[in-house]
């Protein structure tokens, strides 16, 4: 099982949301997970990774910032290349997107392993041209020091080359708060993501999420409680129009 950190919800497990980033909330959320977690690298997921029953993917769009920064403020050469390597990894993924894992991990071994291990070998010479103090030097070190985590995704299929597909489901929850600044309480913000988790998981299931949310409020009151789960994303009757179908 895979799991994509940034769009979690802890109420799947009957917990209530977290109130804020501490790294104490992955650890109790995730504690009975076995599997592979790809996230970016926030220090509050280090422990997950200690004990081996959970995997880390790295994001390979996070340590490619770091060196695109330096190409946009610095024209750094070192940067640049590092970037331009970058590249050709997505352009493989870019041709085996939507395959299966299987076929992907075939492709991943003959085409991106030999790139990654050509762009370590590159990486690590460049560090001794460097000063240690260098912002380059930085971002070669964040990049090795995930580096065998990293290229796990070469074995897997299943496993994405970045955790951006989690981003742009947390785009809005991102923005949301410029526009409406808080949700009021802690109340308010267990049901604001409640709805998001409702909205989002309608969106993965093909659905209009307006129409999705009218039909289950025009039938919740007469729903069995004991049936609830008829009306959640996956479960729900062929007549929601989809996604690309607009709300009656």
């Amino acid at each position: 099982m895979i799991v994509l950190a940034a769009i979690q919800r802890r109420r799947r497990c009957g917990l209530p949301n977290s109130p804020d980033r501490k790294g104490e909330h992955p650890q109790q959320h995730l504690s009975q997970f076995r599997g592979i977690l790809q996230a970016d690298a926030y220090a509050g997921f280090n422990q997950l990774y200690e004990h081996g029953s959970i995997q880390q993917a790295p994001c390979l769009a996070h340590i490619r910032r770091k060196f695109y920064d330096l190409m946009e403020a610095h024209h750094s050469p070192i940067a640049t290349e590092a970037v331009e390597r970058i590249a050709a990894l997505y352009a493989i993924e870019k041709v085996i997107r939507g395959r299966s894992p299987d076929e992907r991990r075939e492709v991943r071994n003959s085409r991106a392993r030999p790139l990654l291990k050509s762009m370590r070998t590159w990486l690590e010479t460049s560090l001794a041209k460097l000063s240690r103090k260098s912002d380059t030097t930085a971002a070669i070190h964040y990049a090795l020091a995930r580096w065998d985590a990293f290229v796990r995704y070469c074995d897997d299929g299943r496993i994405e080359i970045d955790n951006s597909a989690a981003e742009r489901a947390l785009r809005a929850v991102a923005l949301g708060p410029k526009n409406y600044l808080f949700a009021g309480s802690d109340r308010g913000g267990d049901r604001a993501a409640t709805f998001y988790s409702l909205i989002g998981t309608a969106k993965l299931n093909g659905l209009n999420p307006e129409a999705y949310l009218r039909h289950v409020l025009e039938h919740i009151a007469d729903h069995p409680i004991t049936r609830i789960q008829e009306l959640l994303p996956w479960n729900i009757v062929p007549n929601v129009p989809t996604t690309s179908e607009p709300a009656a």
